[in-house]
C-alpha cells in the first residue's frame, strides 16, 4: 500500500512504551530519547506530544508540535501532517479561535498531502462542524489529485497516498449523507472504493448509503456501548474471511500485529505484505476497518487478537501447514480467542484504544476521520 503516513516500528522508538506507568512518564522518556536517537527525532517527538495529550497536558504536545514546526529548530519531514495534528489538539484543548486561525493558514498554504487533509477534516467533522468538514474533505481531494484532475477509483489507486485520498472520499461521502447532499461522482466513486474494499473480505457489501444513515450514525455515536452491540446482533455473520476467523459463540478475533511484531513478520515473511502491506499505521486502519465491515455485516463478540511472531510459529509447529497461509493465520486468531487472549472490540469511547496507544479511542482508532 503507498502510503505517506508515518511507520511504526523501530526498536528505538518503541523502548519508550514498555516500562512507563503513565503517559506523562512516556511522553518524558520519548523526549529523553531524542538526544540518544537524532535520527529518529521527528517520530519521537510525534510520538512525545501524542503522549502529553494522553496525559491531558495540550500545551506541552502543542510546544513539541511547534518545535517541529520551526526549521531553525530542525524542522519535520511532514510539516503538513504535523500542523493538522497541531490544529487538532488546538480545537480539543479548547482554544478554538487559534484552531480556526491554524486551519485558514493551513489551507492558504495549498498544501497537497492527502493525510493531512483527512485529519483536520476528521477534526471538524468530530466536533460537529458538519458543513466545515464537507468543505475540507472537497477542497482535500482537488488540491491532492491537483485542480481539473478526474476523480476516479483507478487515479485513487495509483495515488502515492491512496489511503489518505481514500479516507478523504469516504469522509466526504459520510458527512455529505449527514448534511442531505444529493449523491455526486465523487460520491459514486466512494462507493467504488469502498466496494473493492469490502467485496473480498466478506463477500458481500453494505452501501455506503446505508453504513453512512444519518440515524444510524446517531445511533451509534450517542447510544452508547449498548447501542453498539445491539447493532452488531441485528444480523447473523454471512461470510467468511481471511483476515479474522469466527469462533462458534465466543468471539470473531481479527489479529493485530504490534510494531514490533509486524517489522519482524515482514522480515521473516515478506509474502505477507500482500494480505497487510508494508506500513504499520496503514495496518492499524486495516484492522478497524475489517472490524467496523464485520460489525456491519452482522459479526457478534468481536475481538483483536495481540499477534506475535513466536506465538504464530508455536501454532504452526503444533497444527503444521504454511507460516504465511491466510488459513494458519485464521486458526491462530481462533486460537487466541478461545484462550482467552484477544480483546473485545469496540471499545467504549473514552477508554483506551484496542491498539494500545493508551490515546481515547474516539481520539485513535475511533476517530470517524479514520473510518
Amino acid at each position: 500500500m503507498a502510503s505517506k503516513r508515518r511507520t511504526s516500528g523501530k526498536s528505538k522508538r518503541t523502548r519508550a512504551a514498555r516500562h512507563p506507568a503513565t503517559p506523562a512518564q512516556a511522553a518524558e522518556e520519548y523526549e529523553r530519547l531524542v538526544e540518544q536517537y537524532p535520527e529518529d527525532r521527528e517520530e519521537l517527538l510525534r510520538e512525545a506530544a501524542d503522549a502529553w495529550r494522553s496525559a491531558g497536558e495540550p500545551d506541552r504536545a502543542l510546544a513539541l508540535y511547534a518545535r517541529l514546526l520551526d526549521p531553525e529548530a530542525g524542522g519535520c519531514q511532514e510539516p503538513d501532517v504535523v500542523d493538522a495534528w497541531r490544529i487538532d489538539t488546538l480545537w480539543e484543548a479548547g482554544y478554538e479561535e487559534e484552531a480556526w486561525a491554524a486551519a485558514a493558514s493551513f489551507r492558504a498554504r495549498h498544501p497537497r498531502d492527502a493525510t493531512a487533509w483527512s485529519l483536520v477534516a476528521g477534526t471538524f467533522e468530530y466536533a460537529d462542524e458538519t458543513a466545515t468538514a464537507a468543505e475540507w474533505y472537497t477542497a482535500g481531494i482537488a488540491h491532492a489529485l491537483g485542480a481539473g484532475a478526474a476523480v476516479t477509483a483507478e487515479a485513487v489507486g495509483d495515488f502515492v497516498d491512496s489511503f489518505g485520498l481514500e479516507e478523504l472520499l469516504i469522509g466526504r461521502h459520510r458527512v455529505r449523507r449527514l448534511l442531505g447532499d444529493l449523491h455526486d461522482d465523487w460520491d459514486a466513486v466512494a462507493d467504488e472504493l469502498h466496494e473493492r474494499r469490502a467485496a473480498p473480505l466478506l463477500g458481500g457489501v453494505r452501501p455506503l448509503d446505508e453504513l453512512h444513515d444519518p440515524l444510524r450514525l446517531k445511533r451509534l455515536a450517542t447510544g452508547g456501548d449498548d447501542a453498539v452491540q445491539a447493532a452488531i446482533e441485528e444480523l447473523a455473520v454471512e461470510s467468511d474471511g481471511e483476515a479474522w476467523t469466527p469462533t462458534g459463540p465466543l468471539k470473531t478475533c481479527v489479529l493485530f500485529w504490534p510494531p514490533e511484531e509486524f517489522a519482524q513478520l515482514l522480515e521473516r515473511w515478506p509474502t505477507v505484505v500482500d494480505a497487510y502491506g508494508d506500513d504499520h499505521t496503514g495496518h492499524l486502519r486495516q484492522v478497524e476497518r475489517t472490524l467496523r465491515e464485520l460489525s456491519d455485516r452482522g459479526a457478534v463478540h468481536l475481538a483483536v487478537g495481540r499477534a506475535t511472531v513466536s506465538g504464530l510459529e508455536a501454532h504452526v509447529a503444533e497444527r503444521g501447514g504454511s507460516l504465511d497461509a491466510p488459513t494458519i493465520r485464521s486458526g491462530y486468531a481462533a486460537e487466541l480467542a478461545r484462550a482467552g487472549l484477544s480483546t473485545g472490540w469496540p471499545p467504549a469511547r473514552n477508554t483506551s484504544c484496542w491498539c494500545g496507544s493508551e490515546r481515547k479511542y474516539k481520539k485513535c482508532c475511533g476517530n470517524p476521520a479514520f473510518g
